[in-house]
């Protein structure tokens, strides 16, 4: 009987992490950027679970780190900037493990 409840036990602990883990995985950042017509990049973004990027932190800089603009993704889950004449990247940073890198050369 006492082994019996050691394995219900272990089982329980074994689904609870198994259903957390599931949850973590049902919230990944996604974010793509296109070039606009009109020489601007927009990046749109958003979770896996359906959630909203609004608010979430968008920065263009330099591949050595030199920050070109600072911003946030707006109400529409949205970030327009005017393209650099130099190379560049693009981050999305919703927060640890949250982080997307876009290089410019992939943007079309």
């Amino acid at each position: 009987m006492k082994n019996r409840k050691k394995a219900l036990v272990a089982l329980a602990v074994l689904a609870i992490s198994f259903l957390l883990a599931g949850a973590a995985f049902a919230h990944t950042p996604i974010c793509m950027a296109c070039l606009n017509d009109d020489g601007t990049v927009t990046c749109e973004g958003g979770f896996s679970d359906g959630s909203s990027a609004a608010g979430v932190k968008m920065t263009v800089r330099t591949p050595d780190g030199k920050i070109l603009i600072e911003g946030a993704m707006d109400e529409f889950s949205e970030f327009t900037f005017e393209k650099p004449q130099v190379p560049f990247e693009v981050e999305f940073n919703a927060g640890p493990g949250h982080v997307i890198l876009i290089k410019g050369e992939d943007i079309k």
